[in-house]
């Protein structure tokens, strides 16, 4: 009988992915999935470390696991990924009952560590450099997908820039574009297999491809090539940095037309101070700049970003100004955090300066609200429209309900027809009849385009 695997997964969506490759290499050494924890052999934990709120909730789960373990000694537990580059020898001494432990740079070897910790005992194996498996398409290409016509595809990895508040440069090591060719051989493969849908996945997506050239980044190009892709209905990216955001980057968005009229900008703050002092490399007015120009060259462009309150030495001042570029850019939605200090960066070190805590969770409401109602404007203007929508299947909330999201990113809900749902991959058309602040309802006028994955041809080579 075959082991089975559990994978659960802490992080963005570079984390997920690196999730789908490693259960590709583990089904790839013969195992199959587990439905639950309670029929897995070997449980993977892929981390994240970029708050503390992820660290706790590891240790939690590994706590968890304890009496799990003792009940079932031949259970393997192993933890991967950024808290495991970060923490290394440390998550052993937390939890002892840990088989292996991997970084980033390694989880090509997460099979190979598992099969030598059943014999020889605990490893932890945290390499300071990248795996030269970033340039092999296999483990992609054999990633086991959540979404049978949806793929990441990873363009880069690590980050050169220095953020004060960001550990990911050390857990991830600095920035490693793969060649264009590859990245193109890949998106190709996964078109062939059905995959209408990709997302360009690294740290910093608009530096993508200088340190190949050495001059000057290749996104744009990138996003020319793979949007000219065959079969490729829709391609999206993440995350972009505002400093490097380029016109050509702006142009090829509004001019290819698989590429979704969709852009995450993190601002993470308002006050040109701030910003300076968590070493972004712009100034709120260069950023809005950098938004107008975007939205004056992609139709209908739906903006997300991600802020930060209660970076160390924010006053009230700062805050001020940070609600007012927030109202000024009027975005779609945005990712809200409370600062989280991470050993090792500049700004963990600035605790002198620590906003009390009662003051950020004021501060965060009153951003919630500026921020919910400028979303719930731009949902609100969809209504009446007839929308693109790529179907997921049903509802979480509502089983009678189908659920999709527009080129935008838009989740919307509608009703399936009498005469059997569209399945998930299919393209409808949906009018919008109803908006709130994070997603639409509508009806279903037409089905433009059968799941592709379902007509799939196999395919043994890029």
């Amino acid at each position: 009988m075959s082991r089975k695997f559990l994978v659960r997964t802490f992080g963005c969506q570079m984390n997920e992915h690196d999730s789908e490759r490693l259960a590709g290499l583990l089904v790839a050494e013969g195992m199959e999935q587990a439905e639950s924890l309670d029929e897995a052999d070997v449980v993977v934990f892929n981390t994240c470390c970029i708050r503390e709120n992820a660290d706790n909730k590891l240790y939690g789960h590994l706590g968890h696991l304890k009496t799990l373990r003792e009940r079932r000694p031949g259970l393997q537990i192993a933890v991967g990924g950024c808290l495991a580059q970060k923490d290394r020898e440390l998550v052993r001494q937390k939890a002892p009952h840990v088989d292996v432990v991997f970084g980033t740079h390694n989880l090509a070897r997460a099979p190979e560590l598992l099969r030598r910790a059943a014999a020889e005992g605990p490893l932890v194996e945290v390499l300071d450099a990248p795996d030269p498996v970033l340039a092999d398409l296999a483990p992609a290409l054999g990633a086991v997908r959540e979404l049978p016509y949806a793929g990441w595809v990873t363009i880069q990895t690590g980050c050169d820039n220095s953020c004060a508040f960001c550990i990911v440069p050390a857990v991830r090591g600095p920035e490693v574009s793969r060649p264009v060719a590859d990245v193109v051989a890949e998106v190709r493969a996964l078109a062939r297999r059905g995959v209408v849908e990709v997302t360009l996945l690294g740290q910093n997506v608009n530096s993508y491809g200088r340190d190949l050239t050495r001059r000057r980044p290749l996104f744009a190009e990138l996003l020319r090539a793979v949007g000219s892709v065959d079969g490729v209905r829709r391609v999206r990216f993440t995350s972009p940095h505002p400093k490097d955001l380029r016109p050509e980057t702006i142009a090829a968005m509004a001019e290819v037309g698989a590429v979704c009229e969709q852009l995450h900008l993190p601002l993470q703050a308002g006050s040109d101070r701030v910003l300076s002092a968590m070493r972004r490399g712009y100034t709120a007015e260069r950023y809005l700049a950098r938004l107008a120009a975007a939205r004056a060259a992609v139709n209908d462009l739906a903006v997300t970003t991600d802020l930060i309150v209660g970076f160390p030495g924010e006053t009230e001042v700062d805050f001020t100004e940070t609600l007012a570029v927030v109202a000024e850019a009027e975005f779609d939605s945005a990712y809200t955090f409370i600062f989280s200090p991470r050993p090792g960066t500049r700004a963990a070190a600035m605790h002198d300066v620590f906003v009390p805590a009662d003051v950020v969770a004021d501060r965060f409401e009153r951003l919630r609200q500026v921020v919910e109602r400028s979303a719930l404007r731009r949902y609100e203007a969809r209504v009446g429209r007839v929308e693109e929508v790529l179907v997921e299947g049903s509802s979480r909330r509502d089983a009678g309900m189908l659920t999709g999201r527009t080129r935008q990113g838009k989740l919307v809900h509608f009703p399936p027809p009498g005469d059997g749902a569209p399945a998930p991959g299919a393209f409808c058309e949906v009018e919008v009849t109803a908006a709130g602040p994070h997603h639409l309802v509508g009806s279903l006028v037409r089905v433009i385009a059968l799941p592709a994955h379902r007509r799939r041809i196999p395919v043994t080579a890029a």
